[in-house]
């Protein structure tokens, strides 16, 4: 995404999913790979997803953790659908890699409380 493009997104407001993976070590190569392919398409494919960064923990080497972003809970909901959601999720079953539960939460003012929010495809 464009610096320009930043700058048309609310600083303080929006939806936050911190997603969270355990991965072995022999996996974190191709998972990384995958993971950050991922991020890509949804910054250039929803315009409601507007930051998603990709972390490595250093406290937890076999966990990689997903920071994302939206305007709401309704694009956060266009995501859960996508095909590459859909697509990032079925390649991830496939290399055997876990998903802990997703947690989720309002950035600042503007978001819907969590009693609002559909559940997660990993919460159904």
């Amino acid at each position: 995404m464009s610096r320009s493009a930043l700058t048309h997104r609310p600083v303080a407001a929006g939806y936050v999913v911190i997603a969270e993976f355990d991965v072995g070590a022999a996996q974190l190569d191709d998972f990384l790979v995958l993971a950050n392919s991922f991020s890509d398409e949804c910054i250039e494919s929803e315009s409601g997803c507007w930051q998603f960064d990709v972390v490595t923990l250093d406290t937890t080497p076999s966990s990689v953790l997903f920071y994302a972003a939206y305007d709401n809970v309704a694009a956060f909901e266009m995501h859960c659908n996508s095909a590459h959601h859909v697509r990032f999720k079925a390649e991830t079953r496939a290399l055997g890699i876990g998903e802990r539960l997703p947690r989720h939460g309002a950035r600042g003012n503007g978001a819907a409380p969590r009693a609002e929010v559909a559940a997660h495809p990993s919460e159904r």
